[in-house]
C-alpha cells in the first residue's frame, strides 16, 4: 500500500510540476465557464424546467471537454516514462505491475476529478443569481458527478492503455482520442437509430451515451451504465496491466 500510495503522489505531482495539468485546468474552466454563459443567455430569452445540470450534458461542451482532457492527462504516464527511459527503472523497484497500474490510473483520475470541481462554482452562480435551490439539488448534484466520473473512468483507462503501448506522447494522445471519438460517434448512432426489437438495435442502445449521462444529470441512477462504464474501465485496465506484463516476454 505504501508503494501505492508513493507511486500516486508522484504521478500527480507530475501534472503540477509541468505546464500540461494548468493547461488543462484552464482550457476545461474556459469551456465550463463559456457553455454556462451561452446557457445563462438562452435561458433569459426561453425559461425551461430542465435542470440545469442536464443542459450542461446537452451542450457540445460537456462532450468536448471530454474528449480532449482525457488524451492530454493520460498520454504521459507510460508514454513519457518509455521515451525517456525511466519506466524500466521504475520497474526494477520493488513494486508490483498492479501497483504501478494502478497508481498512475488513480493519479489520472484524481487529477480528472480536480479538473471539474470549477462545474460546482458555474453551478453556485446560477443557484445565485436565479434564486433557485434545483442546481444545488444534492441528488441531482450527487447523480450528476456520479455520471462525470463513471464516464471519466471509462477513458482514463483507455488513455492508460494507449499510453500503455507507445512511447511517443502524441501517438498515445492520437489513440485516445480516435477511440473516444469513436464512443461518441456511437452514441450519436445510438441516439438516432430507432428503437426496434432487433439484437443490433438492442446492442447499439447499450452505447447511448447521451441518453445515459441525461439520466444521471436529472439525478436517476440506472444499473445499467453502471455496470456498463465500471466493466469498460476495467477492461481496459486489464488490458494496459497486460500490456505492461509483455515486456518480460521479450
Amino acid at each position: 500500500m505504501q508503494a501505492y500510495l508513493t507511486l500516486t503522489r508522484r504521478e500527480l505531482a507530475g501534472y503540477f510540476l509541468s505546464m500540461t495539468g494548468y493547461l488543462v485546468i484552464a482550457a476545461s474552466m474556459f469551456l465550463m465557464g463559456f457553455s454556462f454563459v451561452v446557457l445563462l443567455v438562452k435561458l433569459q430569452q426561453e425559461p425551461t424546467t430542465i435542470p440545469v445540470t442536464e443542459l450542461f450534458y446537452i451542450t457540445p461542451f460537456f462532450w468536448l471537454i471530454l474528449l480532449l482532457s482525457a488524451p492530454v492527462i493520460t498520454m504521459r504516464l507510460f508514454a513519457h516514462e518509455k521515451f525517456t527511459g525511466t519506466f524500466e527503472t521504475l520497474m526494477t523497484t520493488p513494486v508490483s505491475d498492479f501497483q504501478v497500474v494502478s497508481a498512475k490510473f488513480t493519479a489520472g483520475m484524481i487529477f480528472y476529478i480536480l479538473m471539474w470541481l470549477p462545474l460546482l462554482g458555474c453551478l453556485y452562480i446560477v443557484q445565485y443569481y436565479s434564486s433557485q435551490s434545483t442546481p444545488f439539488d444534492a441528488g441531482v448534484l450527487g447523480s450528476t458527478f456520479l455520471g462525470i466520473l463513471l464516464l471519466g473512468g471509462l477513458f482514463i483507462s483507455l488513455g492508460c492503455c494507449a499510453s500503455a503501448v507507445t512511447n511517443s506522447q502524441v501517438n498515445a494522445a492520437m489513440i485516445t482520442l480516435v477511440f473516444g471519438a469513436s464512443l461518441f460517434l456511437l452514441g450519436v448512432l445510438a441516439d438516432k437509430v430507432p428503437v426496434t426489437a432487433t439484437w443490433q438495435a438492442e446492442v447499439l442502445t447499450t452505447f447511448a451515451l447521451f441518453e445515459q449521462m441525461h439520466d444521471f444529470a436529472r439525478g436517476v441512477i440506472d444499473t445499467r451504465p453502471v455496470v456498463l462504464l465500471v466493466t469498460g474501465t476495467l477492461f481496459f485496465l486489464f488490458l494496459t496491466l497486460r500490456i505492461v506484463e509483455s515486456r518480460r516476454w521479450k
